[in-house]
Order: structure tokens, then sequence, then C-alpha cells
């Protein structure tokens, strides 16, 4: 069966009477996997939003709060669990096989009869590095986002320590003795594919994911003439306070609009 194909669709509670939400099974390398769908209740076309979560199995589950937040600037939002989860089928493995499901939603989005007007890409955290490698993956995207994410697998092996257990276990081994596999994750290998503007968006004093990344995929993607723009701010960690998050989740989702394939445009926003 195609990839993407909704095998179910139950309707999930709202906490936006404007936004509907559904918890979806579907198709993804023959796998059927979950996720959930979140879509204005009023109005015909809108943009599609894969929304990529970060953490892994029950770290970083994806909020219905967060994707309806999405949904009411004016998008058709999914967010893959990924597969292994909340009764999905097979298993997780930290950007490895599991890309797939990041890749399948595009093709849900795709599918759609209500989006229009492309298909943007958003990460958060490890959902940095899934929606670069989607974005490599499909190169209609429209655009892609990057907010606090993982764009090195070497890099976060060698700084969270806390991680090291788990990266070994569901990758296979440590970087020295499996770095192919710690490479095929790392998508700062494969930018010269990628053809979709890229927002970076993190803060200076984030510890779960540091600046590094966000510096080190910035500099990839301006060596190669590619369309680039940051926001980096010096006061914040991971997390942002929550006013913030706001105004930046409402500039972000106006530079998404403003995309066009590879269309490149100011961004206009602090």
């Amino acid at each position: 069966m195609k990839n993407g194909t909704i095998i179910q669709k139950y309707e999930f509670p709202s906490p936006n009477p404007s936004i509907r939400m559904y918890e979806l099974t579907y198709m993804s390398g023959g796998l059927k996997v979950k996720g959930m769908l979140a879509e204005p209740a009023n109005g015909s076309g809108y943009p599609g939003f894969l929304y990529l979560r970060g953490g892994i199995k029950g770290v970083g589950k994806v909020r219905p709060a967060r994707i309806g937040q999405f949904a009411s600037h004016g998008f058709i939002v999914f967010a893959p669990y990924y597969r292994g989860n909340l009764g999905g089928e097979g298993s997780e493995d930290f950007a490895g096989d599991d890309r797939e499901d990041a890749v399948s939603g595009v093709e849900l989005l795709r599918d759609h009869p209500r989006v229009t007007g492309g298909i943007h890409v958003f990460g958060f955290s490890r959902g940095g590095v899934m929606a670069l490698l989607t974005a490599i993956e499909q190169p209609d995207v429209a655009s892609v986002v990057s907010w606090g994410g993982v764009t090195d697998m070497f890099l976060t092996y060698e700084e969270r320590v806390d991680l090291r257990r788990m990266m070994k276990r569901v990758i296979g081994g440590t970087p020295k003795k499996v770095p192919e596999r710690y490479e095929w994750r790392t998508p700062l290998f494969q930018l010269d594919r990628l053809k979709a503007p890229v927002l970076i968006i993190h803060g200076e004093q984030d510890q779960n994911v540091s600046i590094e990344h966000a510096h080190r995929l910035e500099a990839g993607l301006r060596e190669m003439g590619k369309t680039v723009e940051t926001q980096y701010y010096q006061a914040y960690t991971h997390y942002f306070p929550p006013r913030k998050n706001q105004e930046i989740v409402a500039g972000m989702c106006e530079w998404m609009k403003n995309k066009r394939g590879n269309e490149q445009w100011a961004c206009r926003w602090n």
C-alpha cells in the first residue's frame, strides 16, 4: 500500500474549538504508524505543515495543544508519532529507518484534499535532523524550519553523555564502531541535495542541543550557496518563555507562508 495512505481516522478532542483534530493510522514502509492531524474547521485550502517532534519513545510526545497552535495560524498540520509508538508497528530508531515515517507524512499531506500552497517541514530538537532528512528526500517541500534542532549525530553523542547508552543500543554502537550509521543520520553530509529554504531558530544557552548544531548547519548551507536565515536568541535555552514562543511561532508561520519552492526573500521579523 502507498506510503501516506490513511488506514484509520478517529476524531480527537481538540483544545481549540476552531481546530479539528484526528488521530490517524497511516502506512509508512509497509508499517501501520500512528500520528495526529490538526486542521482549521472552516475554510477550504491551507498549506501543509509537517511537525516532527523531538525525543524518542515516551520523551517528547506530540502535544495536541502545540500542533493546534500551528494549525490556528492557517495550516493543516500532521505530526507523526514515529513507528513503534502509541500502538504503531515497528520500532523507532532515532532518525534511522523511522525517517520514512516523516517522508510518508509529506505524502499524506500531499494527498489531503484541503492542502494547497505547498508543504512546509518543521522539526524541534531531534525533529530537526528528521526535518532536514525529509526535505532532502522530498525536494519539492516549500520550506524547512529547525528549532533547537539536532543536525549532527556525532556531536549529539559527544555532548549528551546521558543519551549515549540509548544511542549505542538504538543505532548499534558508538561513532567509532559504526561511523557510517551516524553519518547516515547526519544531514550535514547531504546538504548538496537540499533545495528548500531553511530557517534556523536556536537558543544560545541550550544545553539539550547546543548552539553548535545550528552553527554547523548554517555554515554548511552558506558554503553551498543555499538559502538560510537564522534567529539566534542569546538569553534562551532549549525551551522559550510562553509569550516569546508565541511571538516567534507567529513570525515563523508568516515566513513559511511567503515561501514558494526555492523563492528567496528576506526575513523581516526579529
